[in-house]
Parts: C-alpha cells; structure tokens; sequence
C-alpha cells in the first residue's frame, strides 16, 4: 500500500509585523504580515503574498502567490484570489510565468466570499460579498456583481 505525502497546516517562513494576531488553524507560508493585522482560523496566504499594516483577513480566505494588499483593509470571509487566467485553456500546471500579479490598494473592503481575478485595485473601494472582480478597478466607490461594476462612488 502507498503512503501519501502528508502537508501540515502551520505557519513557517513569514515575516510577522508587530502585534499581529493569527487564529488557528491557519496555513501560512512565506508571506508578509504587516504590524495590527489579524488572520481567521482556516485561511491559506502563500508565499510572496504581502499583507499591509491594520488589515483584518477573515476565515476561511485564500490569498495566493503574487497577492499584495495594501493597508487598512478587510477581507471577508471566503474571499478567494486567483492568479492563474488559464489562458493557455487550463491551468497552467507549474508554469508560474503564466500566473499575474493581484494588487489591492490601502483601505479597500471585500465583501464574503468574492472572487479577485488578477487586476489592480485602487484605493478606498468597497467590493460587495459575492461579486467577482475581472478587471482593474481605477477609480474609488462601491462594486458589485458579476462580473463586478461600480454602483457608486465613494
């Protein structure tokens, strides 16, 4: 009988800010984690994904590779980032070069369970639970559905 190769939840390899609270079980790997942030139980941040100063990440989120968010933000509860398009028609099964980058501005709010393609988000927006982002954001106010559009501005 063949065994499986067992991972262990746990935290290894991350660059912890000051007074930072995490509620287990997370899964945490070389990533950032910026001073006064806080991380739910059952969130995966991977490695090279940055979390700004004061940012509250609930339970339940999954931030992959090449995510960096700004200060001051909240991500609720399911949100899920994405950094590979697909865009050879499936995944791109360890070719990295094909996955982007994600970058959310200071003081933006992600509502439950939304999805964040690889875009750029600005600052000071607020992107409603459920919706799925596909293009960048450039200009503050509130967005929602899917795909997300303003509904208004901020």
């Amino acid at each position: 009988m063949n065994a499986p190769a067992i991972h262990h939840v746990g935290v290894k390899d991350v660059t912890f800010g000051v007074n930072v609270k995490i509620t287990e079980p997370c899964n945490l790997y070389g990533c950032e984690i910026g001073d006064d942030c806080f991380i739910g139980p059952f969130t995966e941040i991977q490695k090279t994904a940055a979390i700004g100063a004061r940012t509250r990440v609930q339970s339940h989120a999954f931030i992959c590779e090449l995510v960096t968010i700004g200060q001051d933000c909240f991500i609720g509860h399911g949100v899920m980032f994405i950094n590979d398009t697909f865009g050879i028609g499936g995944p791109a099964r360890g070719r990295k070069e094909l996955w982007r980058h994600t970058i959310v501005g200071d003081r933006v709010s992600i509502g439950s369970n939304a999805t964040i393609m690889p875009v750029r988000i600005c600052d000071d927006v607020v992107v409603g639970a459920g919706a799925v982002v596909t293009k960048d954001i450039l200009t503050a106010g509130i967005y929602a559905g899917n795909p997300a559009r303003r509904l208004a501005t901020k």
